[in-house]
């Protein structure tokens, strides 16, 4: 089972080149980054996390360009967000972005996508909060309109493109699409529409819901099963072997945001699991 890791990268943490070395070094699978572009100091939005909401939330660096800097300084490295709030993006130029990073890297990006919990954040990109979901999925089918191999239109409920010339492409293909979210069938039926997997943040109950996520994706009539990679895990022996029983084949671990010293005191605690 691959390991890698995800941290919120600040202004006030470890650098991206910095940690992006050393997981190389240890030999961990992949970097995974989350995103928000900025947080309203005013909000009614209730932290799914608890209050008050951690300080690194409103300093998180921008995931595209400090996950640039670790491609630039590695081989082998994975590189993913967790997650990207697609409805805040306009998707002609996030496709851009994508695929240069994934073109650059080698094809070494996944592209972690989720619907947030900020409704004051998405406000201020002009979501409509309602439609979120709806509009996540029309930008992801727009977005492999322009990363198809032959000028490809689309014309979305939210957004449209001409049949355009657009590169680079994303090495091999579109790249891994996985969605984040809380189990249930409605999550299940929109990564059966249009994604490659789930992630599933903290991974818990995976022996009661992987069931139901594979029979939606069965239901829909797509090939093979479902990727599952439990997200922002608190590591522990038994569970990760459970993770292995359960058949996973990665799992990403959640480190500290902080500096140098303890984010690598953290990796090499984590360095027995791999």
């Amino acid at each position: 089972m691959r390991i890698a890791t995800t941290i919120f990268l600040t202004d006030e943490t470890i650098r991206p080149d910095r940690l992006a070395r050393e997981l190389e070094r240890r030999g961990f699978a992949g970097l995974y980054l989350p995103e928000h572009t900025h947080i309203p100091a005013s909000r009614e939005s209730p932290a799914p996390m608890g209050e008050p909401l951690p300080r690194e939330y409103g300093r998180t660096l921008d995931p595209f360009i400090a996950l640039g800097q670790a491609a630039a300084v590695t081989e082998r490295l994975a590189l993913g967000t967790g997650i990207t709030l697609v409805a805040q993006h306009d998707p002609v130029d996030l496709a851009k972005q994508i695929a240069t990073l994934d073109f650059l890297s080698g094809g070494r990006f996944t592209l972690g996508i989720g619907y947030g919990w900020n409704v004051e954040e998405a406000a201020d990109h002009g979501v409509e909060w309602s439609t979120r979901r709806e509009l996540t999925r029309d930008r992801v089918a727009l977005m492999r309109a322009l990363w198809a191999d032959e000028p490809t239109a689309y014309h979305g409920a939210f957004g449209s493109v001409r049949a355009s010339l657009a590169h680079p492409k994303p090495l091999h293909g579109a790249p891994r699409i996985l969605l984040g979210g809380a189990a249930g069938p409605k999550l299940f039926g929109q990564i059966a529409a249009y994604a490659d997997g789930w992630l599933p943040i903290g991974g818990r109950g995976l022996t009661e819901t992987l069931p139901v996520l594979r029979r939606a994706w069965s239901e829909a009539g797509r090939p093979g099963e479902p990727v599952v990679v439990p997200y922002a895990v608190r590591p522990s022996p038994g569970k990760l072997a459970h993770y292995r029983e359960l058949g996973l084949e990665e799992v990403v671990l959640q480190l500290p945001s902080a500096e140098d010293a303890e984010v690598l005191r953290t990796l090499d605690d984590f360095a027995q699991y791999l």
